[in-house]
Formats: structure tokens, C-alpha cells, sequence
């Protein structure tokens, strides 16, 4: 039963398509995701740093 399940399911081509498409998009959606994370951090540490230098603190 389990042998026919499995050769039923490996010998369809749509399940087939589905799985290589789901492997090959989903880690690049992982590494987009983390890419934009780290851009969005970046980006924000920046504009402090520039915001900072126009308005230095008095060192007293």
C-alpha cells in the first residue's frame, strides 16, 4: 500500500513540478527576507549617523 502511495505520488508530474519549484523558490525567499531585514537596519543605523552629525552634543 505504501509502495503504491509513493509510486503514485513520485510518478506524478504536476506533484513533481510542485516540488522542485518549492525548493528552488523558498530559499530564496528566506535569504531575500533576511537580506531586506539586514539593508532596512543598515539603513536606519545611517540616517542616526547622519542625523547626529548636524547636531553634535555639547561635550562638557
Amino acid at each position: 500500500m505504501i509502495k503504491t502511495i509513493l509510486q503514485m505520488t513520485w510518478g506524478n508530474p504536476i506533484f513533481m513540478i510542485v516540488v522542485i519549484t518549492a525548493i528552488w523558490f523558498i530559499p530564496g525567499i528566506v535569504i531575500r527576507r533576511l537580506v531586506e531585514k539586514q539593508l532596512i537596519k543598515k539603513k536606519k543605523l545611517d540616517q542616526e549617523k547622519r542625523i547626529a552629525s548636524l547636531y553634535p552634543k555639547n561635550e562638557k
